[in-house]
Order: structure tokens, then sequence, then C-alpha cells
């Protein structure tokens, strides 16, 4: 499921597409939004879990024999950048009850148009392990590179970053292989371009508010 250097796109199996139909049609409840953006957001951190180092571990079964099996081989920290990635954080607690889990927030300025963080909260030893950096929209990649520098900056190697993605834009994943070539990113859909408004087009609008059920950007009538 590998497209390009450090890319991983979910397999773009029917059930995927059917799915993507139903959250990015502009009529879509968000009830449905919900329901449905949650069976992906699942496969998404599947794939990215699966990209985290294993080791060898050998258990006893109920039968008396060995199975020679895996388990992680390092720390795991999730860092949703608020509020968007939250809506990733409960799925990844139920599929890693436990998780130890950091916050980043990072907005744009609305006179500069940059990214600016104003808070950010991670575990004192979150450099010993590997993040899941939860953030669903990858539009221009300013924002992505910005909590990626956070995360840098506490002292997580840039190639034990995972970034979960719901939809990614050409533009931001040649910004992100650019500038932060070791961090490996995981997505359900590469869309074709980005808008005037650096919205993702065909997109999904925006997706912390139709998520949240807050005011709706991003849809044309």
């Amino acid at each position: 499921m590998t497209t390009g250097h450090n890319v991983h796109l979910l397999p773009q199996t029917d059930q995927l597409r059917a799915i993507h139909t139903i959250v990015r049609d502009k009529d879509c409840t968000r009830e449905d939004f919900v329901f449905h953006s949650r069976r992906v957001i699942r496969q998404l951190l599947e794939a990215g879990l699966d990209l985290l180092p294993f080791t060898k571990k050998d258990v006893t079964t109920p039968v008396g024999t060995t199975y020679q099996g895996l388990e992680f081989a390092s720390k795991i920290c999730a860092v949703p950048v608020i509020r968007a990635g939250e809506a990733m954080e409960g799925e990844l607690r139920y599929l890693h009850p436990g998780i130890r889990v950091g916050k980043i927030l990072i907005q744009r300025d609305k006179r500069t148009k940059l990214p600016h963080l104003y808070y950010q909260h991670l575990p004192a030893d979150i450099a010993d392990g590997h993040v899941l950096l939860l953030e669903p929209m990858l539009a221009t990649g300013g924002s992505a590179i910005a909590a990626i520098d956070v995360l840098r900056e506490a002292g997580v190697p840039e190639k034990h970053i995972i970034m979960i993605n719901f939809l990614s834009s050409p533009e931001g994943l040649r910004r992100v292989g650019t500038e932060r070539p070791q961090v490996t990113i995981v997505t359900s859909a590469i869309e074709d371009r980005l808008n005037q408004h650096a919205f993702m087009v065909p997109g999904i609008g925006d997706f912390g508010d139709r998520f949240f059920g807050t005011t709706d950007s991003g849809a044309t009538t």
C-alpha cells in the first residue's frame, strides 16, 4: 500500500471508496459523517501501528504449545493536533488502551497566514519511542511541518514520527517529503489539488467542523 517515498496509501478498495462517497457528500448528516469517518480512521490507525517496529515474543497457548509471536519494540505515544486530530484519538484508545497522549494546538495567523503554536503538552520521555501524529487534513503542509518540528524539538527523531492523515493533497505531500523526508505518512486518499482557499479538491470540507458539528466551512453551493 505504498506510493512514493514514505507515503502509505490505504488500498483503494471499493468499500473504502463507498465510505468516501458518503462522507464527501455535502448533504451527509453529522451522524453519518462521524460513523463512517471513524471506519476509515480505524483502518488508518491499524496501518500506522503496523509500521512500528516489533520484536519477537513467545507465549504458551492454552494447549501447552509455544506460539512464536511479536510485540511492539518501543514505547508509543499519540499526539493529536487540536482540534481535528482529536477525532482520531478515541479510535486509537480503543485499539491501544492505555496509550500515552500528548497535545499540540497550532492555528494559522489570520494576518500572516503562517502556522502559530499556541499550546503543547507532551510526555517527558516522548523522545524515547515512536509517535503517531494525528492530523486528519494535510493541505498546504505548513501546520503539519510546524507540528513535526514541535516533536523534533522535544527530541523525537524524525524517522520515529508516523503522521496519520484522512486526506492528503499532492502539494502537502511534496512539501513534507521535501522538508521532512524521514517522516512517514499514512493516508486514505490523495486529492487532485488545492483550490484558491487552500481546501482540497474534490475534498471533504473542514473535517473538524463536520466531525464536531460546528460551523461548516470549505463547502460550496
